[in-house]
């Protein structure tokens, strides 16, 4: 017989439904994402850390598992709600069950509730506080844990690496500022042969000029970008001495340095099916996406940023170029993983950028990655 559980919103809405992966109670955000599949990848999001995510489409967990779809180490999402869960996959390349993954990360689920209408609540709404607990426990209690619960704010804290490490490559040097880096866009670099750095969130400016890079990129992450005003004001100083190329996280960080400002939406975009409209060139693609947060358009106007994507759907800005420096950034991800990759090109613009670059604007020699190992200024870590 099915375990029970609960899923409580903050204004007292209650789903009743079956437990899968971890018995237990966790607090977090409660979100929806509209992807058919990717659900492995997305759980694997760093971006995802703080949040119980709601999948629209109604079957998940029905190809299982596979080692190489992770997007980092570990889940960071503290729930996981579905119309159906299945738990006898059928994928030769699976490992294990979804059920399985999440009782070994202490994850909850919850199935066999109306996420259609889960999903139109927070569409209404707006994103919200929620619960998900063993049936045992009491509506009331569960009202006053979501009463007194405060949502995280140290998101990228937790989720970026805690020390320096590098996958080689030949070309370009490219330090990644890790504020939840997917994997997906480290295999993008390293497949066109860039010699890849990740810093954390918090390096400063200095020790990222140490590392010598031709070309800086600011990841995507979880949460607020105003929760990390040190990683802004380092990007602040970098600003014009590198070529930079933000995505989601980082593209929102990259407007605050330039000075414009960023709110929260609605309910945020998060799926594998988001029209963005190119400016330049008046092009549609068809985006993965997983932000909460947008940058405000009335705020660009003073700033050396121009708006050069939006999204189709409800207009908010979703890439922006600097006028001055060779620094642009998109709200998307170009990585897909999961998603279209019908954007991949931007990393072979931001490579041709740095080039570029390089021709204008000559560089000192650059100190090899084993004169900086001797000198301890590179250590390896894993998240």
């Amino acid at each position: 017989m099915a375990i029970q559980a609960k899923l409580m919103l903050e204004d007292g809405t209650l789903f009743v439904g079956s437990a899968f992966g971890a018995v237990k109670e966790s607090v977090g955000e409660v979100v929806f994402n509209t992807g058919i599949t990717g659900y492995q990848e997305l759980l694997t999001d760093p971006s995802y850390c703080g949040q119980i995510v709601t999948m629209t489409y109604p079957l998940i967990g029905n190809y299982g598992i596979a080692r190489d779809d992770f997007e980092s180490v570990k889940p960071f999402v503290h729930g996981f709600v579905v119309r159906k869960y299945e738990d006898t996959p059928s994928n030769w390349r699976a490992h294990y069950t979804l059920d399985e993954l999440l009782k070994q990360h202490g994850i909850p689920g919850i199935s066999g509730i109306d996420t259609r209408m889960l999903t139109r609540k927070i569409r209404h709404h707006g994103t919200m506080k929620g619960v998900i607990a063993p049936a045992d426990v009491s509506d009331r209690e569960l009202s006053e844990r979501l009463a007194s619960a405060e949502l995280m704010r140290d998101q990228v804290a937790r989720v970026s690496t805690k020390s320096v490490f590098s996958a080689p490559g030949y070309k370009e040097r490219i330090v990644v500022i890790d504020y939840g880096a997917k994997s997906g866009i480290l295999r993008d670099l390293l497949a066109r042969g860039c010699d890849v750095v990740v810093v954390p969130y918090d390096a400063t400016a200095d020790q990222i000029r140490r590392l010598h890079p031709d070309g800086i990129l600011l990841s995507n992450g979880p949460g607020n970008p105003k929760d990390v005003p040190q990683a802004v004001h380092t990007i602040t100083e970098l600003l014009g001495e590198y070529p930079m190329f933000g995505i989601c996280l980082g593209h929102q960080m990259l407007a605050l340095a330039c000075g414009a400002d960023t709110a929260k939406l609605k309910f945020g975009h998060r799926g594998g099916n988001h029209p963005v409209k190119d400016l330049e060139s008046g092009r549609c693609y068809i985006t993965s996406q997983n932000h909460g947060y947008t940058v405000v358009e009335e705020s660009i106007k003073g700033t050396k940023l121009k708006v050069t994507h939006i999204n189709n759907n409800d207009h908010t800005i979703e890439g922006l170029r600097h006028t001055e420096y060779p620094v642009f950034s998109v709200q998307y991800h170009p990585e897909a993983s999961p998603g279209p990759g019908d954007s991949g090109h931007l990393f072979d613009q931001f490579l041709d950028m740095i080039r570029q670059h390089r021709l204008t604007r000559p560089q000192p020699p650059r100190q090899s990655l084993m004169a900086a190992r001797k000198k301890g200024e590179l250590l390896y870590a894993q998240r």
